[in-house]
Protein backbone atom coordinates (compact mmCIF):
# COMPACT_ATOMS: atom_id res chain seq x y z
CA UNK A 1 0.00 0.00 0.00
CA UNK A 2 1.50 3.29 -1.13
CA UNK A 3 1.48 6.64 0.62
CA UNK A 4 -1.38 7.91 -1.54
CA UNK A 5 -3.51 4.88 -0.65
CA UNK A 6 -2.80 5.41 3.05
CA UNK A 7 -3.81 9.07 2.78
CA UNK A 8 -7.04 8.13 1.01
CA UNK A 9 -7.87 5.55 3.69
CA UNK A 10 -7.12 8.11 6.43
CA UNK A 11 -9.34 10.73 4.76
CA UNK A 12 -12.15 8.17 4.42
CA UNK A 13 -11.90 7.32 8.15
CA UNK A 14 -11.97 11.02 9.07
CA UNK A 15 -15.08 11.53 6.91
CA UNK A 16 -16.74 8.46 8.43
CA UNK A 17 -15.86 9.54 11.97
CA UNK A 18 -17.31 13.01 11.44
CA UNK A 19 -20.61 11.36 10.48
CA UNK A 20 -20.17 8.98 13.45
CA UNK A 21 -20.00 12.00 15.76
CA UNK A 22 -23.16 13.36 14.17
CA UNK A 23 -24.99 10.18 15.20
CA UNK A 24 -23.27 10.09 18.62
CA UNK A 25 -24.56 13.60 19.32
CA UNK A 26 -28.11 12.23 19.11
CA UNK A 27 -27.37 9.03 21.06
CA UNK A 28 -28.86 8.95 24.59
CA UNK A 29 -25.86 7.11 26.13
CA UNK A 30 -23.28 9.61 24.90
CA UNK A 31 -21.79 11.50 27.90
CA UNK A 32 -22.53 15.24 27.96
CA UNK A 33 -18.88 16.26 27.54
CA UNK A 34 -18.39 13.97 24.54
CA UNK A 35 -21.69 15.21 23.11
CA UNK A 36 -20.66 18.88 23.55
CA UNK A 37 -17.26 18.41 21.90
CA UNK A 38 -18.69 16.12 19.24
CA UNK A 39 -21.48 18.51 18.30
CA UNK A 40 -19.00 21.41 18.08
CA UNK A 41 -16.70 19.35 15.85
CA UNK A 42 -19.61 18.13 13.70
CA UNK A 43 -21.04 21.63 13.34
CA UNK A 44 -17.67 22.84 12.09
CA UNK A 45 -16.79 19.75 10.03
CA UNK A 46 -20.12 19.60 8.23
CA UNK A 47 -20.42 23.36 7.80
CA UNK A 48 -20.29 24.47 4.18
CA UNK A 49 -18.19 27.47 5.33
CA UNK A 50 -14.66 27.26 6.82
CA UNK A 51 -13.47 29.37 9.73
CA UNK A 52 -10.26 30.02 7.82
CA UNK A 53 -11.08 30.10 4.08
CA UNK A 54 -9.08 27.68 1.93
CA UNK A 55 -7.79 30.46 -0.33
CA UNK A 56 -5.66 31.82 2.56
CA UNK A 57 -2.17 30.38 1.91
CA UNK A 58 -1.16 27.55 4.29
CA UNK A 59 -3.56 28.57 7.10
CA UNK A 60 -6.60 27.84 4.94
CA UNK A 61 -5.80 24.14 4.88
CA UNK A 62 -4.23 23.95 8.35
CA UNK A 63 -7.60 23.66 10.07
CA UNK A 64 -8.68 20.92 7.65
CA UNK A 65 -5.43 18.95 7.97
CA UNK A 66 -4.50 19.32 11.65
CA UNK A 67 -7.15 20.89 13.84
CA UNK A 68 -10.22 19.04 12.57
CA UNK A 69 -8.71 15.52 12.61
CA UNK A 70 -7.29 16.15 16.08
CA UNK A 71 -10.66 17.26 17.44
CA UNK A 72 -12.41 14.33 15.75
CA UNK A 73 -9.87 11.92 17.29
CA UNK A 74 -10.39 13.43 20.76
CA UNK A 75 -14.19 13.34 20.50
CA UNK A 76 -14.09 9.70 19.30
CA UNK A 77 -11.86 8.75 22.26
CA UNK A 78 -14.44 10.22 24.68
CA UNK A 79 -17.22 7.94 23.42
CA UNK A 80 -18.03 4.64 25.17
CA UNK A 81 -17.02 1.64 23.05
CA UNK A 82 -20.58 0.34 22.53
CA UNK A 83 -21.90 3.77 21.52
CA UNK A 84 -18.96 4.22 19.14
CA UNK A 85 -19.57 0.85 17.48
CA UNK A 86 -23.29 1.53 17.07
CA UNK A 87 -22.75 5.03 15.68
CA UNK A 88 -20.01 3.86 13.30
CA UNK A 89 -22.42 1.27 11.91
CA UNK A 90 -25.03 4.00 11.41
CA UNK A 91 -22.41 6.21 9.74
CA UNK A 92 -21.32 3.41 7.40
CA UNK A 93 -24.96 2.76 6.45
CA UNK A 94 -25.57 6.50 5.89
CA UNK A 95 -22.52 6.88 3.66
CA UNK A 96 -23.32 3.71 1.72
CA UNK A 97 -26.91 4.75 0.98
CA UNK A 98 -26.57 8.52 0.65
CA UNK A 99 -22.95 8.71 -0.51
CA UNK A 100 -22.30 12.11 1.04
CA UNK A 101 -21.92 13.63 4.44
CA UNK A 102 -24.84 15.63 5.82
CA UNK A 103 -24.68 19.44 5.89
CA UNK A 104 -24.86 21.48 9.06
CA UNK A 105 -26.40 24.90 8.57
CA UNK A 106 -26.04 25.45 12.32
CA UNK A 107 -22.30 25.01 11.78
CA UNK A 108 -22.39 27.55 8.98
CA UNK A 109 -24.20 29.95 11.30
CA UNK A 110 -21.56 29.33 13.98
CA UNK A 111 -18.74 30.12 11.56
CA UNK A 112 -20.52 33.26 10.36
CA UNK A 113 -21.07 34.35 13.99
CA UNK A 114 -17.36 33.89 14.75
CA UNK A 115 -16.39 35.92 11.67
CA UNK A 116 -18.86 38.68 12.60
CA UNK A 117 -17.54 38.73 16.17
CA UNK A 118 -13.94 38.95 15.00
CA UNK A 119 -14.83 41.69 12.52
CA UNK A 120 -16.67 43.69 15.21
CA UNK A 121 -13.78 43.27 17.65
CA UNK A 122 -11.26 44.41 15.03
CA UNK A 123 -13.48 47.36 14.11
CA UNK A 124 -13.78 48.51 17.74
CA UNK A 125 -10.08 48.01 18.33
CA UNK A 126 -9.11 49.99 15.24
CA UNK A 127 -11.57 52.83 15.80
CA UNK A 128 -10.76 53.28 19.50
CA UNK A 129 -7.23 54.39 18.65
CA UNK A 130 -6.58 58.17 18.59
Amino acid sequence: MGVLDKLRAWAKRIRRDSVTLWFAGKHPRTPWYAKALGLFVVAYALSPIDLIPDFVPVLGYLDDVLMLPGLIWLAIKLLPADVLAECRTQADDWMATRGAKPRSWVGAGLVIAVWLGLTAAAWFWLTERP
